[in-house]
């Protein structure tokens, strides 16, 4: 994903469906997805501070964090250009444990634990890349739609091919760049540049 890429000159993919149709987008947001923030950052400067989520949230609910593959005990981590950070609510079991956020089993994975860096440096605007996992999808999923994500061609073209048509039947509208287009059509489009950024928005009714 271009981290350079102008909002303004990044096609945009409106959708209008059911609040109801939010889950197909959930494959999207598992596998990750782009947003702009102030970078670098800690942890809970982004959640809270950038995405504007409440910290009394983050502290009890988002009980999971992965930056860069590795799981996370602070929230004072730093968050670069290009990092992925992955959020869940708590997992079951003993690997649901272990992962948690100072859990008291963290030690048993300090060779995949993520170590603090104060390499904060001069802040821009650069490209953040969000997994969400479990009940967060539900909980957060919308919002981030809602506000615009931002995806590459070939990754919005693989999720709409694998809509079912009912999905589009209940759209209640689209639009490429602010023109209105038959919902359907975007099943198989083909956005321009296999890894050009695009941004997908949808108004959920």
């Amino acid at each position: 994903m271009n981290a350079d890429c102008p909002e303004s000159l990044a096609t945009t993919i409106s959708l209008t469906v059911k609040t109801e149709q939010a889950a197909e987008f959930y494959p999207l947001l598992q596998r990750g997805f782009g947003i702009k923030a102030s970078v670098p950052c800690t942890i809970r400067e982004l959640l809270c501070n950038s995405l504007g989520l409440d910290y009394t949230y983050v502290a009890e609910r988002i009980t999971t964090i992965f930056l860069n593959g590795k799981a996370t005990d602070s929230m004072a981590d730093v968050i670069g250009e290009g990092s992925t950070i992955a959020l869940s609510a708590a997992m079951p079991g003993l690997v649901g444990a272990t992962m948690r956020r100072g859990s008291y089993y963290a030690a048993m994975r300090s060779s995949i634990t993520c170590r603090d860096t104060d390499s904060h440096g001069a802040r821009r605007q650069g490209m953040v890349r969000i997994k969400l996992f479990n009940l967060l999808l539900d909980e957060l999923g919308t919002s981030f739609l809602s506000e615009g994500i931002f995806v590459t061609s070939s990754e919005l073209e693989n999720l709409f091919r694998g809509m079912p048509d009912i999905f589009w039947d209940k759209c209640d509208g689209a639009a490429i760049n602010g023109e209105s287009v038959a919902a359907v059509c975007l099943k198989e489009s083909n956005f321009p540049g296999r890894d050009k950024t695009l941004i997908l928005s949808i108004v959920f009714t």
